[in-house]
């Protein structure tokens, strides 16, 4: 069975609850933690690895709380606790005392080696988030997956959309799966949750590393396009959607996050355009990726890091459209426009 049935659990907008924000220290995490303090939660723990990590996130809280007109959010209000999803001693200890649990944590790869990282990080680490909640008797649980997990469909993916077990999906859609069945797992013993589904979460800060790179790539000067076409969605949309599903006594269900589907060219010319930089000057075709990817590969048997994989590589060619009227019709949810989200996002990029 993919979920349980629907089912309304009592409203918990009045609970005053400790929240645990795991992935802090993300791009998702650090988003949510403002969001959060923005809103006047002022019982915040987060869990993070790094000290270093920390650090960007009360920089980001700098930048937002300079452009915001009406909202701020003191950072020092966090409660840090040095922790990993894949250390239980350490989790259990973050977990004391807790009420409600957005799990933002998770590794984000597609290279086929780190299959066993993936299964660690975002099943086994998703599963001891789960059990913890159980222990602990928290009230709810937001669970960040990704589209990914709901696989691929030459028609329009919605929530009902099955998962299907092909030589296609890749290492991060497997892991995001089997995660999201730990997650339903736990509500068959008695813990209320949310699912979300985000398309390519674009948003402030970590321009090193996924979709972060859209920009960065073309403010140093990326040269190609790709043909393919994805869902999209705010950073900041993400973490409005998850603050009202936690507040909403729905439970046990999960909502597509995907504000627009367009096509990398579409998103890029925008970037172009905000950054004030050139156009990429050549569009790659299928063939021209799966060569590269395979070429790619090869390189990687002489320790290489690998850059582009075979699923990478596909999802640039490939079509995909997400269905996202789910939490519109239930919430009355409005996603940015992807213009706004974008110009924010270059000001970030060009003031830092």
């Amino acid at each position: 069975m993919r979920k349980p049935p629907r089912q309304e659990s009592k409203n918990i907008t009045n609970f005053v609850a400790m929240i645990l924000v795991t992935g802090g220290t993300g791009l998702v995490g650090s988003h949510l933690l403002y969001k959060l303090l923005a809103e006047g939660e002022t019982a915040i723990r987060a869990i993070y690895r790094t000290q270093n990590k920390i650090t960007v996130v009360e920089d980001l809280f700098k930048w937002k709380n300079d452009l915001s007109n009406t909202t701020t959010a003191d950072f020092s209000k966090i409660e840090w606790v040095q922790a990993d999803v894949t250390d239980i001693p350490a989790l259990t200890e973050a977990f004391s005392g807790i009420d409600t649990v957005y799990h933002c944590a998770a590794l984000v790869s597609f290279n086929p080696k780190r299959f066993d990282t993936l299964q660690k990080i975002n099943v086994e680490g998703t599963a001891n988030v789960v059990n913890l909640g159980l222990k602990n008797k928290i009230q709810k649980l937001c669970y960040v997956s990704s589209v990914a997990a709901l696989g691929d469909s030459l028609k329009e993916v919605t929530e009902e959309t099955q998962w299907e077990a092909t030589k296609e999906n890749s290492v991060y859609s497997i892991s995001k799966f089997a995660s999201e069945m730990e997650v339903w797992r736990g509500t068959q013993e008695g813990l209320d949750v949310v699912i979300v589904n985000p398309g390519v979460i674009l948003g402030e800060g970590f321009y090193g590393k996924g979709s972060g790179m859209l920009f960065s790539s073309v403010q140093n000067g990326l040269k190609y396009t790709v043909p393919g076409s994805t869902g999209f969605v705010d950073v900041e949309d993400v973490v409005q959607a998850m603050y009202l599903l936690m507040q909403h006594g729905i439970k046990n269900e999960r909502y597509i996050l995907v504000g627009h589907n367009l096509k990398f060219k579409s998103v890029l010319d925008k970037i172009v355009k905000a950054l004030g930089v050139a156009l990429p000057s050549k569009e790659l075709k299928k063939w021209q990726l799966n060569l590269a990817w395979k070429l790619d590969w090869f390189a990687s048997l002489f320790g290489k890091r690998r850059q582009l994989t075979k699923s990478t590589a596909r999802s640039a060619y490939t079509a995909s459209i997400y269905e996202n009227s789910k939490l519109k019709k239930e919430l009355g949810f409005e996603y940015n426009a992807i213009e706004a989200t974008v110009n924010r996002i270059a000001k970030h990029l060009t003031a830092n």
